[in-house]
Parts: C-alpha cells; sequence; structure tokens
C-alpha cells in the first residue's frame, strides 16, 4: 500500500524569477569586479605564492609530485620528444657514446631534482630541437628526399614578380652590412634569453614557460619541414644557377662573408660552412622566431607593439639582403609562428591583467581567452542577462573563466607555475 504522504523528497525548492531586478554585472562594471576579486584572493593566500620558485634539492619531491599529476593527452609530448631524443642521439657520430651518455644523464638529473626541473622542463622542446637540428648533418644522403631548387624562384617570381632577395642585395656597402649583421648574426642568438627574462619580471607567472615550449616546438617543427622538404636558398641560385644540388655541397655564410672579412675573423664562415642542415631555406626559422617573439612581447607590452614589428621586420630584411632566404620563407616560417603563438595564447598563454607590472603583483591567474569579457559584449548586444559572470553563477572563476588561483590546492605541482602556463587539466576546465 503506498504512502499517502508525501516524502521530503517531494518538496523542492521553488524559484521564483524576477526580471526587474537588475543583475550584479550591470552594476559593478567589470574591472571593479576583477580588482575585487584579486583583494578577496590576496587575503585567502599571499600574492607571492604564485610567483615563487621551488628550491627543494630532493628527487622524492618530484616522484611525488609525478603521483599527484594528472595525466592527460597533453603529456604525449613527453613521449614524442623521448623518442626524438633517443632517435637523434642514436645516428650522432660525434661526440662519441661516453660523452652522450653523460650529457643525457645531467639532462635527466635536472628533471629529477625540483630546483633544475622548473627551468628544464619547459626548456626541453628547445634541448630537442638543437640535437634534433644537429642530428640532421649525420642522416645519410639516400635517407633524403631530393632537394627542390626550382620551387622557391619559381613562387617568388609568381607571388611578387620578381626575386626580392637579388633585389635587396644588389646594392651593397659596408654600412648595410652592418645593419644586417645586427639582427640576423647578433640579436637573433641572444633575443630569446633577453626577451625571457623581461616577461619573467613584468609578465604574468607561467608566460616565460609557454614562450619557451612555443618556441621550441616551432622551431622543431620547422627543422622537420626544412628535412622533408629542402630547398636550395638564394645563395646557391647566386653561385650555381638552378643547377641540380645535392647533399656534398657545403654551405655558405652567403653576406655575412663581408662580415667576416670586415672583422677579420671567419666565425660565420666557419658557421655557416658546417651547417648540419645546408638546405634548410624553408621555413625560415630566422622570421619565425623573430614573429613569435614579437607575438609574445606585444601580448606583454601591447603599447610596444610598433616597436616589436619594426624589429620582426628588420630581420626579415637582412635575411634578404644576406642572401640567406627569399621572401617566402620569411612568409612560411611567420605563418608557422602566428599558428603555434595564437595556439599557445587560446589554451595555455597567461593574460596579462591590468594596473599589474611585476609577477610579484598576480594573486592568480587568468589563462587562454576571456570569456568572461566576450559574454558580455554579446550580453550587452542583446540586453540580455549576464549568465557568464562567475558572481552570478557562483562558481569560482578559476573555473568559469580560465584563471587559476593560488588557493587551488587541486592544481599539479609536477608542473609548477613556474614550470608552464598551468597544469594541462585545467585548460579543459
Amino acid at each position: 500500500m503506498k504512502n499517502s504522504f508525501a516524502s521530503r523528497k517531494d518538496f523542492q525548492k521553488t524559484y521564483i524569477p524576477i526580471s526587474w531586478l537588475p543583475s550584479i554585472p550591470a552594476i559593478i562594471p567589470h574591472r571593479i569586479r576583477r580588482k575585487l576579486r584579486s583583494k578577496i584572493r590576496s587575503r585567502q593566500s599571499p600574492a607571492t605564492s604564485l610567483a615563487s620558485l621551488d628550491f627543494s634539492l630532493s628527487p622524492a619531491d618530484t616522484l611525488r609530485s609525478l603521483r599527484a599529476h594528472r595525466w592527460s593527452f597533453y603529456d604525449g609530448q613527453y613521449l614524442i620528444l623521448i623518442v626524438l631524443g633517443i632517435f637523434s642521439l642514436s645516428i650522432i657520430a660525434s661526440p662519441g657514446p661516453i660523452l652522450k651518455t653523460a650529457v643525457a644523464t645531467l639532462l635527466l638529473l635536472s628533471l629529477i631534482l625540483p630546483i633544475t626541473r622548473q627551468f628544464f622542463l619547459p626548456f626541453l622542446p628547445i634541448i630537442t630541437w638543437l640535437v634534433w637540428f644537429y642530428a640532421c648533418g649525420f642522416i645519410p644522403s639516400d635517407w633524403r628526399p631530393p632537394i627542390w631548387v626550382r620551387v622557391l624562384p619559381a613562387l617568388e617570381n609568381i607571388l611578387y614578380g620578381a626575386n626580392i632577395s637579388n633585389i635587396l642585395s644588389a646594392h651593397q656597402n659596408t654600412f648595410l652590412d652592418v645593419m644586417a649583421w645586427l639582427p640576423y648574426g647578433i640579436i637573433h642568438y641572444g633575443a630569446p634569453v633577453v626577451f625571457s627574462i623581461i616577461m619573467f619580471i613584468f609578465a604574468s607567472p607561467g608566460t616565460v614557460p609557454v614562450f619557451a615550449r612555443s618556441y621550441g616546438y616551432m622551431n622543431l617543427l620547422g627543422v622537420s619541414i626544412q628535412l622533408l622538404f629542402p630547398c636550395s636558398p638564394p645563395w646557391y641560385e647566386n653561385m650555381y644557377g638552378l643547377a641540380p644540388a645535392n647533399y656534398t655541397i657545403k654551405g655558405s655564410p652567403a653576406g655575412l662573408a663581408r662580415i667576416d672579412k670586415l672583422f677579420g675573423i671567419a666565425l660565420y664562415t666557419t658557421t655557416f660552412t658546417g651547417s648540419p642542415l645546408v638546405f634548410g631555406a624553408f621555413p625560415s626559422l630566422h622570421a619565425g622566431s623573430a614573429v613569435i617573439e614579437a607575438l609574445f612581447m606585444s601580448h606583454v607590452f601591447p603599447r610596444l607593439r610598433p616597436l616589436f614589428v619594426v624589429y620582426a621586420l628588420w630581420l626579415w630584411w637582412a635575411t634578404m639582403y644576406l642572401s640567406h632566404h627569399y621572401a617566402v620563407d620569411l612568409v612560411g616560417g611567420s605563418i608557422l609562428a602566428g599558428v603555434v603563438f595564437y595556439v599557445a595564447k587560446a589554451k595555455f598563454l597567461p593574460r596579462i591583467q591590468p594596473n599589474k607590472m611585476f609577477r610579484w603583483d598576480y594573486d592568480y591567474k587568468e589563462v587562454g581567452e576571456d570569456p568572461v569579457e566576450q559574454g558580455y559584449a554579446l550580453a550587452d548586444f542583446g540586453n540580455g542577462p549576464h549568465d557568464a559572470d562567475d558572481w552570478t553563477t557562483g562558481s569560482s572563476s578559476s573555473i568559469s573563466s580560465g584563471s587559476i588561483s593560488p588557493v587551488d590546492d587541486s592544481n599539479s605541482i609536477w608542473e609548477r607555475e613556474t614550470l608552464v602556463s598551468h597544469s594541462d587539466n585545467e585548460a579543459k576546465r
């Protein structure tokens, strides 16, 4: 016999919508609410906890971090890097096995100790790229595809109507040589380190690791494309015309030979002659590096964007003036850099918050595009309720807006805030 009395489960709370009351987001501007959230969180935990470094020397801390780490498909990147690294070390003939084993052991040790892991883990794609680039010189010629000599000059004429590299290098003098040498032969190699230091100080915690990974993967992809699609650079056309090329041909410093002659050195002649990837014209990783650096620095310092654009264009001109790349190579490298940057920005890169100058000013971190601001734009357009706001939904902004609070104990410490932009699983929240 059924119980005629209703149970407590039959009674539910009834919410009466009151549409005429304005919502909280309609009253309090977005910037003020962000400041309020920042103050509330800063009372919960010191702001410096997000920007702190790990000084532990205990491998037990690393093992504990691995056990607590929430594994995802993003961790497959480490498997790819390990396979590529082992393959590269196996085909490298010089140095010998003793030195290669010693280097691999030191790298493994740096990943075990927490004090060094926070720097070498995001640097791992760059290390793999450098080893992979060096290993390209030991790949047998019969393993490699044929060299494309006519493709880039033909594309240059089709797209631009002329060989821009030959036009820019037709008029040479010492002043132009030095102006081209500075970005191509000096600044290019030091800029990633200088920009990393600047971003470490002035950007949100986690920005530098994202930059390191993006820079490494961009160059890793670029070298792989150069290996699978070998093309001759402009200096080859100037020296040999459009004659078929083979892998016995040595590299050339091209316009940088004039710098060696100017300073009485053989630095660039020796370096480019012994290049492990002579026919790596497309895509231009000099251009790609300049563009990805300009994009990251523009993200951190939006008002200085014209300065970074000028730097990228300066290096573009230098690569063509020195006869190292065609214009189509620069476009290819820049597209590659842009794709890598915008993927990183959408998934991993922390947002710059207003009124915060140094990394130590951040008490929480917001990752990816700002859905709150996008929600306001749509809601304001339709005059509808601002359901995207975390105040109205009652959820934590560390979930609803992609931000990470320093008091969130669920964050993995295997990849600390100084290692990557955020835990891999945080991107999927």
